[in-house]
């Protein structure tokens, strides 16, 4: 002002009006920014507690569920087992067990973020393949079946390989396998009542490690578990993590949360979408699909189950309940998409379907993957959606 002053006094006055009238414009332009920050926040904070409580906790939760009731079923046939009991049916049930245990855990791998990654929870549960060298050698290794028989799912967590625990190993001893062409194929049955008293030890340390996982995970999500939950974590001495993700997520921005903005909370969530849709179309199908190396060829999901599609179709509904809510009536980032562009949500949507239905075309993949039309279908279809997901829906949050 000074300067202005000194040399022009007349203009100095319509400099200091127009100065004024840019503050003045600035102002506005500012609150107007800050409305619409405020507005996308509000619409996106209701996203969450609906997200938290009805798609990650309730699918952590009915999964120990079915896991509590598998170690029940798991505990019986080892008795049987050892009174030389017939244990078909209980096979039978546990196998069934097992596969809604398994189902809830694919629906949850659109949110692989937090937890199932921070604890390695993830690669301790789902490791694949299996080694089969190694557990060969430790049925046949009497101290550490007695290990085992001693400390159960402790040892088991603790001691064993990634590749010697989790799903896999129980789908091993729970089903039938073939050998065909030097590879070990399963039935999609269970075993009948042939498990030796060894692996019957073995399965039930298995089981009682994976459901205390299981567990783990719900509780570090919703902050606590049921009394039976709790006592199964203290049961196996399991270190548990306060971690209380639900909360901090539902509570962006405040003090305490690693969230510093609901846009954040909304990108992370569709950033573990992307993330499993990636894994699917270039690992899980497309692996089996290329086969060029023994690895790729063996490296089929759930080979003994012979659930594998159906883990593929459960990763992408996990998407599915991620972007449109696991429940009807839900808000969820699919309504906030919607309002600032409905042709890009219907594109969302379509391709969910299209990804879905492409895997569910697919036949006898646990044999059939290298090569086959139909799962080179389903990639492209999966592909689609991770890149609409990782490009389009992205950018609309970040604006």
């Amino acid at each position: 002002m000074t300067k202005i002053s000194r040399t022009a006094p007349k203009s100095a006055l319509c400099m200091l009006g127009i100065a004024l009238l840019a503050i003045s414009l600035s102002s506005c332009e500012k609150s107007s920014n800050d409305s619409v920050t405020t507005d996308k926040e509000a619409a996106l904070q209701q996203v969450v507690a609906p997200y938290v409580n009805n798609t990650v906790i309730a699918t952590y939760s009915a999964m120990a569920d079915a896991g509590l009731t598998l170690l029940e079923q798991t505990q019986q046939i080892l008795a049987k087992v050892e009174a030389q009991e017939d244990y078909s049916q209980l096979m039978a049930e546990a196998g069934t067990s097992w596969r809604l245990m398994r189902k809830h855990w694919e629906q949850s791998e659109a949110f692989l973020f937090g937890p199932a990654s921070a604890h390695n929870i993830d690669p301790h549960i789902d490791s694949w393949p299996l080694d089969f060298n190694a557990m060969n050698g430790l049925l046949n290794d009497a101290t550490r079946m007695a290990r085992i028989e001693e400390e159960g799912g402790a040892y088991v967590g603790d001691i064993l390989g990634d590749g010697l625990k989790g799903f896999h190993a129980a789908e091993y001893l729970l089903f039938e396998s073939v050998e065909t062409e030097g590879r070990t194929i399963g039935t999609g049955k269970t075993h009948a009542d042939n498990l030796t008293h060894a692996e019957a030890v073995y399965l039930l340390g298995i089981i009682e490690d994976l459901v205390q996982q299981s567990i783990l995970l719900e509780y570090c999500w919703r902050g606590d578990v049921s009394a039976e939950k709790m006592q199964v974590l203290e049961d196996g001495e399991v270190d548990v993590f306060e971690d209380n993700y639900g909360h901090q997520m539902m509570n962006a921005g405040k003090p305490g949360s690693i969230y510093v903005s609901y846009q954040e909370v909304a990108e992370e969530i569709i950033a573990g979408a992307v993330d499993i849709a990636g894994e699917v179309a270039n690992l899980k199908l497309g692996n089996p699909y290329i086969s060029n190396t023994p690895e790729q060829r063996d490296y089929i999901e759930s080979p003994y189950s012979c659930t594998s599609t159906i883990d593929f179709a459960d990763n992408i509904r996990s998407i599915q309940h991620a972007y449109c809510g696991a429940q009807e009536g839900d808000a969820s980032i699919s309504d906030y998409v919607r309002e600032q562009d409905a042709s890009l949500d219907k594109k969302v949507r379509q391709a969910i379907d299209d990804a879905i239905a492409a895997i569910d075309a697919i036949e006898d993949f646990e044999n059939n993957a290298q090569g086959d039309e139909k799962v080179k279908a389903a990639i492209d279809k999966v592909a689609e959606l991770e890149e609409v997901l990782n490009k389009e829906v992205q950018a609309l949050l970040s604006k």
